[in-house]
Order: C-alpha cells, then sequence, then structure tokens
C-alpha cells in the first residue's frame, strides 16, 4: 500500500478551499510585520488560484463560505491532514482558530472521507507543518505543532514513518519547503532551512533529490500529478521572487504555473496554505 502511494504523489481530483473574510487583512494572526494587506487584491490573488485550480487543471473545487470571526479560515490546509481516504482533524496550534474545523470537517465528511478528530487536549498540529513525500511523513516541531499532535499523526497513518524536524525561525515546516514531484524536496537556502532539510535526510531511509531555491518562501510549492497534465507545479510569480522561478524553469518535465501570492504572505499565507487536496478514485 504505501509503495502505491509513491506513484500516487500529487495525484488529485478535488480541492477545498475556503474565501477571504473580510476581517483577514485587519485581523489575520502574523508571525511577523510585513505591511498593510490590500484586501482586494488579496481576493483577486485567491479568485485566480482557485480558477487554476478548477479551469486550468480540472479539479472538483468545493468552496466554502468565508467566516467573518475566523481571519485565517481561507488558510484551510492547517486544519487537516489528508492521505488516500482518511482525513486526520487537526488541532490548530494557534487557540482562536480552533473554530475553523467545523465547516472543513463537514466538507470532508460529504465528501465520504474517513474522518478522524484529534480531539487531546494536549495535542497542537497545523498542517503547514506535514510534509508528505510519498513515502514518510515528516512533521515540524514549531509553534503551532507539538510532539502530541505528531504521535496522533503517527497513529492515524500507520503505514507511513513519521519523523519530527525541530522549525525555529519561521512559522511552519512548509514556510522553507515542499515537493516538487516524486522524490524532489525543494527548499530554501537559508541557514535554517538547509539545517532542517540535514534532519530530514539523517532521519530518513529513503535518498530524496533536492532543487534548492535562493528564496524560502518561494519554496512553498504546490505539486500535481494529473493524468491529463502530467507534472504540474504552481510556484510563485517570477514578479515575486525571480531568481528562484529561474531554478524552477530548470524543470523541463513540468507544466510550470505561476500564482502571485503577495498579499496572502502578509500574513504568513503560502500556496500550500490555502487548499485541500484530495484524491477520490473513480466509483466507475
Amino acid at each position: 500500500m504505501a509503495e502505491q502511494a509513491v506513484s500516487g504523489l500529487g495525484r488529485c481530483t478535488h480541492a477545498v478551499v475556503r474565501g477571504i473574510p473580510d476581517s483577514f487583512s485587519q485581523q489575520a494572526l502574523r508571525s511577523r510585520d510585513c505591511g498593510e494587506v490590500d484586501l482586494a487584491r488579496a481576493h483577486r490573488e485567491h479568485e485566480l488560484y482557485v480558477r487554476v485550480l478548477k479551469d486550468k487543471l480540472g479539479l472538483q473545487v468545493l468552496e466554502l463560505g468565508a467566516d467573518h470571526l475566523m481571519p485565517d479560515c481561507s488558510f484551510v490546509e492547517d486544519v487537516s491532514v489528508i492521505l488516500d481516504e482518511t482525513a486526520l482533524i487537526t488541532r490548530p496550534g494557534a487557540p482562536s482558530r480552533r473554530r475553523e474545523v467545523e465547516a472543513v470537517k463537514k466538507a470532508l465528511q460529504d465528501l465520504q472521507l474517513n474522518v478522524v478528530e484529534m480531539t487531546d487536549e494536549n495535542a497542537t498540529l497545523d498542517g503547514g507543518d506535514v510534509l508528505f513525500t510519498g513515502k514518510e511523513f515528516f512533521v515540524g516541531l514549531s509553534k503551532r505543532t507539538n510532539q502530541r499532535g505528531a504521535e496522533i499523526l503517527a497513529d492515524t497513518f500507520k503505514d507511513y514513518a513519521v519523523s519530527t524536524v525541530p522549525v525555529c525561525d519561521t512559522l511552519h515546516l512548509k514556510s522553507f519547503c515542499s515537493m516538487a514531484g516524486p522524490n524532489l524536496i525543494v527548499i530554501g537556502s537559508s541557514e535554517g532551512a538547509q539545517k532542517a532539510l540535514k534532519t530530514m535526510q539523517q532521519m530518513s531511509d529513503h535518498r530524496y533529490d533536492k532543487l534548492t531555491v535562493p528564496d524560502d518562501a518561494a519554496a512553498n510549492c504546490i505539486y500535481l500529478n494529473i493524468p491529463s497534465k502530467g507534472h504540474v507545479l504552481l510556484h510563485r510569480a517570477p514578479e515575486e521572487f525571480p531568481e528562484s522561478v529561474k531554478v524552477f524553469e530548470k524543470l523541463k518535465d513540468h507544466m510550470l504555473i505561476p500564482v502571485a501570492n503577495s498579499e496572502l504572505a502578509k500574513v504568513d499565507g503560502a500556496l500550500t496554505c490555502c487548499s485541500l487536496l484530495i484524491n477520490k478514485p473513480s466509483n466507475e
């Protein structure tokens, strides 16, 4: 079963996204001050992101309504970790975000996934700290995710090894890394990112190729393997990170899709944050 997932990395039929609330620009959590959010522009960026998933890639996109009482609700990745037919509903590290799980849980139940809830009050886990490589999980231990959260993830997905990685200088593990294809980790070039990669390499029984980009934030990409499109990589736009984009352009086998994310990034939003990607086999 675990071997199937390697070739299945990036396979996706459905995506869950959630609209940006009016409270986003003023009240969304942020780890550092990166300037004022232009709400209208944030909406445009998010709409384009959703259009790429839906129109360009042909995914079935379930769009949940924004809740203005939950400024961070667009960042759906943090409230669930999904693999195959199982969805673990997390317990986000920021207490103000824990109410976000209800709407997402209902949506995943409606998609008939096997929903598992993290109910242990000592556990915290943000999906942004979870990197699934197709072969194993790496979980960042950060301000938002603790050891108990990682243990519950390991209990939920028993077929896969789970290793923990200390994350000190950024919000999440995936603030500076992601997968760009089977066996290929994209990593930022900062000292913290490189140190985390070294830890992952030491803990793993697998050998991964790495693609190093100059900008940590640009290392957060979305890799998809769509039957009609092949390898697809959504990455940050050239006007945001021109040097990193030059590195992505070396991936000749990928369909490269630049996606602007400047406004969401001001409140720690990365490309993976804004969707939950699901692969539901056809019932035919």
